[in-house]
């Protein structure tokens, strides 16, 4: 499938019009030169951010690399690493895609990332990659997981293993977005769920966990406290956007 879907790109690319999925320039590529240099110049790996939660620090913060946060309360999760803020440039493409189903910025996206934040990663070593997975009634309205469809465009290494199902999520009626950090952490509560048929083989293994949208932190930080529980190693974030309002505790 991922080959018929690389030849039906290269034809596409070559004969029908595409559009930057920031300023909708009709251009070649999904994303361009200019937008990709301005992308580049302000994404979030030309700041100093915290090493385990990605925000971006204060002045008094930067000795210890670490926000106050991740100090006085560590996460569960290990390391985040993140492409770009999220009041920025590639916040209206999320939305296209998330909300307006809009499946073809899935690319542009990853694109973003692969241009900027691959080679920095390419030797990253882990054994499996995850998306956040939607609960399955989500998934059945909006169609498709925006997490996994930028996930499994991502250029790594090829020793990491792309899984879309390993992790599982149960339904929520309320909207999970905004709200102070103990509440998020509270609604968000054994929400997670490893699929059976993997728990054994991410016994003692390196995960990266990759989301669209970082805003508290408290769903990742749900997620790697799962993983660490049924026993995995290491797990990193990796995240396309991230919000840089410290959260409230």
């Amino acid at each position: 499938m991922r080959f018929l879907e690389k030849i039906f790109h290269s034809i596409s690319t070559h004969v029908l019009p595409s559009a930057c999925i920031v300023c909708d320039q009709h251009q070649e590529s999904s994303l361009c030169a200019g937008c990709l240099h301005s992308l580049r110049v302000e994404s979030l790996i030309n700041y100093e951010c915290c090493y385990q939660c990605g925000i971006t620090l204060e002045a008094i913060e930067l000795s210890e690399q670490h926000c106050v946060q991740c100090i006085n309360d560590p996460p569960y999760f290990d390391e985040t690493y993140c492409l770009d803020r999220y009041e920025r440039v590639l916040q209206n493409a999320v939305h296209q895609l998330k909300y307006q189903k809009r499946l073809a910025y899935a690319h542009g996206l990853a694109s973003a990332w692969n241009c900027i934040l691959s080679k920095q990663l390419r030797d990253y070593y882990a054994d499996y990659l995850l998306p956040v997975p939607l609960s399955t009634q989500k998934l059945s309205v909006r169609g498709f997981n925006q997490s996994w469809e930028i996930a499994r465009r991502l250029d790594c290494s090829p020793n990491i293993r792309k899984i879309p199902y390993a992790l599982k999520r149960h339904h929520h009626a309320l909207p999970q977005a905004g709200g102070k950090l103990s509440i998020r952490r509270l609604a968000i509560q054994d929400m997670f769920y490893i699929d059976d048929s993997y728990v054994e083989p991410l016994q003692n293994k390196r995960v990266i966990i990759f989301d669209d949208v970082m805003t508290t932190g408290a769903t990742l930080n749900e997620i790697a406290r799962v993983l660490k529980d049924n026993g995995i190693s290491h797990v990193t974030n990796w995240v396309l956007l991230r919000t840089t309002k410290a959260p409230h505790v």
